[in-house]
């Protein structure tokens, strides 16, 4: 989950500001947390608290208004509605890496992710894109191979995961559909050879920078078993003490410090 927020954090100067270069600043003083990182923790906070989903996440957008919500979830959010809107973008992705540490079975990562986006996001792709980054989670967490994570994100999702970075990024624009932006990201953590080499990868696609390196930042955590030290403290500069408290509550928790 650190590894998510980490990724938000650092993406976060490059998501209107796009750059195709992996030699990029990573922390810089205008570095902030945004929605990503917001509704990471909120989900975190609900399942915690056992709190429905949707409390938490109506809760934590009236406590960060301006994080930088799209406008769909702003206007939900902000609403007496409880319904889902239907959407097929990465919101739901963003959200889940809390989902893909607190579960100790791989379908009960997969009904959690589903209920998690299905608040929102209840387009089949929107439930597609979480339950493929919560899966990938689980499975870096149990050690399994990034072979064999891809395999299964492949049979199970179909995602077209043989890409390589280099061949994406020339082409790559800006998208923040589940289906544009989740498989994308999932390949640079596939390529990376560690944490940091992953959110590099994941930010000079040129992309919605925040979202996908907080997607592979989630899996990339789980994976490389950590986030460096230089790097987690800097996620704790950035936070404020709410949100980091229930970061170390939840990691402390599900042992994903």
């Amino acid at each position: 989950m650190i590894g998510a927020i980490a990724g938000d954090i650092i993406g976060s100067v490059y998501e209107f500001n796009s750059t195709k270069d992996v030699d990029f600043p990573m922390f810089c003083p205008n570095s902030s947390f945004t929605d990503d990182t917001v509704l990471s923790v909120a989900l975190a906070d609900s399942i915690l608290s056992g709190t429905p989903y949707i409390a938490k996440l109506k809760e934590y957008y009236r406590r960060y208004p301006r994080a930088g919500y799209g406008g769909s979830f702003a206007n939900w959010a902000a609403s007496k509605n409880t319904k889902p809107y239907n959407s097929w973008g990465n919101g739901a992705a963003m959200r889940v890496s809390p989902v893909g540490y607190a579960y100790d079975t791989l379908d009960d990562v997969l009904a959690r992710a589903k209920q998690s986006a299905e608040v929102t996001h209840n387009h089949p792709e929107g439930v597609k894109g979480a339950q493929a980054t919560a899966s990938s989670i689980f499975l870096a967490r149990q050690g399994k191979s990034k072979d064999f994570i891809r395999d299964y994100i492949e049979d199970t999702f179909h995602y077209d995961l043989r890409r390589k970075v280099d061949e994406i990024r020339p082409i790559y624009e800006f998208d923040v559909s589940c289906q544009g932006s989740v498989p994308e990201s999932i390949i640079c953590f596939l390529e990376s050879n560690d944490f940091e080499h992953c959110i590099r990868l994941a930010v000079s696609l040129g992309g919605d920078s925040d979202t996908m390196a907080c997607i592979a930042g989630g899996i990339s955590q789980a994976f490389y078993k950590g986030v460096p030290p230089k790097i987690k403290a800097q996620v704790f500069h950035f936070l404020d003490e709410p949100l980091a408290d229930i970061v170390k509550k939840f990691c402390k928790k599900y042992k994903c410090e």
